[in-house]
């Protein structure tokens, strides 16, 4: 994966992490909060928290194509990793500060990630495909 195509999957990750946060957030407040509101501050931390998550994609990140054994250990440690991370930060923030909203806020974020991991994979598997069908393309014109 070349470094630019890195930067827009960065990008791309960012704003699907910031829109599920969203809705989620928006959703659970609505069934459990009704009255309360989204204030400025709460929204730039939904930012920042968003950003750092996306950046945290380094750890994915390969110039060369790598076993998917290899994958798979860099997505389990980018995981734990992105947990640690926000959850800390959550304690910075006065976010988190007792064990139940440590495991709500661990949990959040796996639901997050599952939605992440798997509207990248629908994607990953649509761009497989439209290769596949270059190649046999491809493939049918030189051998006619």
């Amino acid at each position: 994966m070349k470094l630019s195509e890195f930067v827009q999957k960065i990008i791309k990750d960012f704003l699907i992490i910031f829109a599920s946060i969203i809705i989620i957030i928006t959703i659970l407040r609505q069934m459990y909060y009704p009255h309360m509101a989204f204030d400025l501050k709460s929204i730039y931390i939904i930012m920042a928290f968003s950003f750092l998550s996306a950046l945290m994609g380094f750890i994915l990140y390969s110039p060369n194509d790598k076993s998917e054994k290899k994958m798979r250990i860099r997505i389990a440690i980018h995981f734990f990793t992105l947990e640690i991370l926000l959850i800390a930060l959550g304690g910075v923030f006065g976010i988190v500060n007792s064990a139940l909203h440590v495991i709500i806020f661990a949990l959040e974020i796996a639901v997050i990630y599952i939605i992440v991991r798997l509207l990248s994979w629908q994607n990953d598997k649509k761009e497989a495909q439209k290769i596949n069908e270059k190649l046999k393309a491809f493939k049918k014109d030189v051998y006619e």
